[in-house]
């Protein structure tokens, strides 16, 4: 057996390096699917919360391995990409809630949407960071742009608030409806159902809420992503970097929502946070060239992206300590 394929280049590191990466995540859903969740059932706060504080162990184990593997600056660089992508996917619960809540679907399917959810993001994020590395090793100055966007769309989230998606009104929504055969009601875990259609009687296939939430999911990290592959790409262009930081945030995910669901109304301030991170993350580009810097300081990249989420989690817990569900202060 030929052993130089594990250790030649693919995207700047050794392929055994992706493959021991992927071998870890097939693994972890493997696990997830095959064992904690073979099963249909609702998943609890305490449930929720350990198998979130296991995925984020492991997030962070694999930083130290990196940190020890590539170096202190790589090793800082994944933990910050970390802690972004896994903020900004905090942001993203609120959207799966409400889109849950649109489409009634049962807390014992949730995980299954989610599960499936991750699948599709897992690929997706890889199409997009694919192409972003492309660009940014092609076109230096697209950092810029990036860089940019971070900017407007941190300015444009502080001034637009906690305003909520209308998901009833969403063309995607519309859309489905008018093209496809759609179910009103679940037909329990199923995504597509036989019936007799109404004008003609014949069996076809009909489309169930299920998998209308699933599509809307799928949507929904779509467009955070336009957000935080930027970000992470602000942070740092090594490829094994970007997308291993972005699927360790991700893979927890799912575990997380369940927990965080149910106390979405004790992060008011989560948002703002969000915002001035993205802010914080598309200047320092800017900040470094007007220092004369190469790049801006890791370290301190690290430090102060967790001292505003930190401020913004522990400002809202503080805020709304005697708030309940649909409450505010």
């Amino acid at each position: 057996m030929d052993f130089a394929f594990f250790f030649a280049d693919w995207l700047g590191k050794p392929v055994w390096m992706w493959l021991g990466f992927l071998s870890i995540v097939t693994t972890l859903l493997a696990l997830d699917l095959g064992v904690l969740h073979r099963d249909n059932r609702e998943i609890g706060v305490r449930e929720s919360l350990i198998l979130s504080s296991m995925y984020i162990a492991l997030g962070l184990a694999f930083g130290g391995w990196i940190w020890w593997q590539l170096g202190g600056e790589q090793g800082m660089n994944y933990l910050t990409g970390f802690v972004v992508e896994k903020t900004l996917a905090l942001d993203n619960v609120f959207v799966i809630a409400l889109i849950f809540s649109f489409f009634a679907v049962p807390r014992k399917y949730q995980h299954r949407v989610l599960f499936w959810g991750v699948l599709g993001v897992i690929v997706l994020r890889a199409i997009m960071i694919g192409l972003g590395a492309t660009l940014v090793s092609n076109f230096s100055w697209v950092l810029y742009l990036f860089a940019a966007f971070l900017v407007i769309t941190g300015i444009k989230m502080l001034l637009i608030g906690d305003k909520e998606p209308e998901i009833g009104n969403n063309p995607i929504v519309g859309f489905m409806r008018r093209r496809f055969n759609v179910t009103e009601e679940h037909h329990g875990q199923d995504f597509f159902v036989k019936k007799p259609h109404p004008t003609t009687g014949k069996l076809v296939w009909f489309m169930t809420p299920l998998f209308m939430a699933l599509v809307m999911v799928e949507i929904a990290d779509v467009i955070f992503a336009v957000d935080s592959v930027p970000a992470i790409f602000a942070i740092t262009t090594d490829p094994f970097i970007v997308y291993t930081s972005n699927v360790f945030a991700i893979l927890g995910l799912r575990a997380l929502y369940f927990a965080l669901a149910a106390m979405i109304h004790r992060f008011r301030y989560l948002k703002p946070a969000l915002a001035i991170v993205l802010i914080f993350i598309g200047s320092k580009i800017f900040v470094a060239d007007l220092l004369g810097l190469e790049k801006f300081p890791a370290s301190l990249s690290l430090g102060i992206t967790f001292a505003i989420i930190a401020s913004g989690v522990i400002w809202s817990l503080v805020k709304t300590r005697d708030t309940r569900a649909g409450n505010t202060v």
